[in-house]
């Protein structure tokens, strides 16, 4: 009888455990257009003034052949330089990787600029988070019920759901674009890798949105083809990206010109190392964040003010070349520019009985944009591990923000690693128009011949 009374107990709580998270009610969903924006981030400034008001963009520009530019903000000034001499001074604002960083290399800095908060999204974006506000509940941390178009949880109860508003944001109905890489040793030298990357978005989709139940959970597809250096070129990656564990969760393949034959991938996932990375990236840091959220238990710690890499117009720019951005022991410190922003941070903690190199995860969020700016990563001894940074720009052409470049410091190697970099390759093609069977083993198998 003892033994059935903790077999049901068992049960009972693994049940619980899987249940909806509760959504928010109207009362508080009203919030949204009123004290908070469309999206969930506080509308107004701090108290001293150095975040100022939501004051969002129009649209504007074209969906093709434009780099995200912003000639005003590239003009402006440093107010301050945080250096090793000054850490303390701002150290309560400050990410974990960043602190290394300063008090590793004399050579590091962080040029602090105005503050700009100007992300704004289509109007049908808006619409569609306030509906899912009180409609969209995550059962568990991987399935999602309800959902439609807009940001799933704008205003979020536990930590996997800003990493879902982070992964279901709109950039748009497809993509093309460019991502170039750099393995970056302590000496400054590089390897350059060249990838072009095809995405078709459905969740995320303005004219014909996907919405995302328990039965139905795929919201993007995703090909990247890589071209150079010769020894990966031919390299084809597919991803049928969905919400769900196992089977239900993401679908994957990968075409090898070794083997010349495309194959499920089930390697496509978590810690694993990306094709042609060398072990400089895990699937599961691209984006800075993606894929499943089920190794983790996941925490919402709170909203807190810090430094964080923000309207990077300059390093983004076709006028830097990438042996601009790569330099000694760290990304060259002229050209990023650092922002105070408040940030969701989440904290991630690999469950009992899974296992992932990362042990525990610490994300910052962008309240107006739920891009994952930035992420310390911590070994199974509790040390600071590797620490990921994404540049964000926002795009007035396609109202979306995203992060480019990317970088991955590993402090053990004493290496770093830049994906997400376009500046000497075109800027991203919003327009793209894929068949419906563009994204399929077979239509790669085709491709890989040509």
């Amino acid at each position: 009888m003892k033994n059935l009374s903790l077999a049901l107990g068992a049960i009972a709580l693994s049940l619980a455990a899987q249940q909806a998270v509760a959504k928010v009610g109207a009362d508080e969903a009203a919030k949204l257009g009123t004290t908070l924006t469309p999206v969930g981030a506080e509308k107004a400034g701090n108290k001293d003034g150095s975040i100022p008001e939501w004051a969002p963009a129009a649209q504007k520009g074209s969906l093709k052949g434009e780099f995200p530019i912003d000639e005003k903000i590239m003009a402006e000034k440093p107010k301050f330089t945080i250096t090793k001499a000054s850490l303390d001074q701002y150290k309560d604002k400050l990410t974990e990787g960043h602190k290394y960083l300063l008090k590793t290399y004399d050579t590091y800095k962080m040029n602090v600029y105005p503050t700009h908060r100007q992300t704004s999204w289509p109007q049908p974006i808006y619409d569609a988070t306030k509906a899912n506000a009180t409609t969209c509940e995550l059962i568990g941390t991987d399935l999602l019920d309800n959902c439609k178009l807009g940001f799933p949880f704008p205003i979020p109860k536990n930590g996997a759901e800003p990493v879902w508003n982070h992964k279901l944001k709109w950039r748009g109905e497809a993509v093309t674009r460019f991502n170039n890489q750099m393995i970056v040793q302590p000496n400054g030298e590089f390897q350059l890798t060249k990838i072009i990357e095809d995405v078709q978005f459905s969740y995320a989709s303005i004219k014909a949105p996907v919405p995302l139940t328990k039965s139905s959970g795929e919201f993007l597809k995703y090909l990247s083809r890589t071209v150079a250096p010769p020894r990966l070129a031919g390299t084809f990656i597919l991803v049928h990206e969905k919400a769900g564990l196992g089977n239900d969760g993401r679908a994957a393949w990968l075409y090898s010109p070794g083997i010349k034959r495309i194959r499920r991938a089930p390697t496509v996932c978590c810690d694993n190392p990306y094709e042609g990375t060398d072990g400089h990236e895990f699937y599961d840091q691209v984006d800075v964040f993606n894929g499943a959220l089920e190794r983790y238990n996941w925490k919402l710690v709170g909203k807190k003010e810090i430094y964080i890499p923000y309207d990077s117009y300059k390093i983004a720019a076709p006028t830097v070349k990438y042996k601009d951005l790569a330099k000694p022991k760290h990304l060259n410190t002229d050209l990023p520019r650092y922002e105070l922003h408040r940030v969701w941070v989440v904290e991630a903690t690999v469950k009992p009985g899974t296992s992932h190199t990362f042990a525990k995860r610490v994300m910052y969020v962008d309240e107006d944009s739920w891009n994952i700016i930035a992420a310390d990563n911590y070994d199974s001894r509790g040390n600071l591990y590797q620490f990921q940074e994404g540049h964000y720009v926002w795009g007035s052409n396609i109202q979306s923000g995203s992060t480019v470049p990317e970088i991955i410091y590993h402090f053990t190697s004493g290496r770093y690693f830049i994906t997400a970099a376009f500046n000497e390759d075109k800027p991203f093609d919003l327009t793209a128009n894929f068949s419906k069977d563009y994204f399929s083993a077979a239509s790669v198998q085709k491709m890989s011949t040509k």
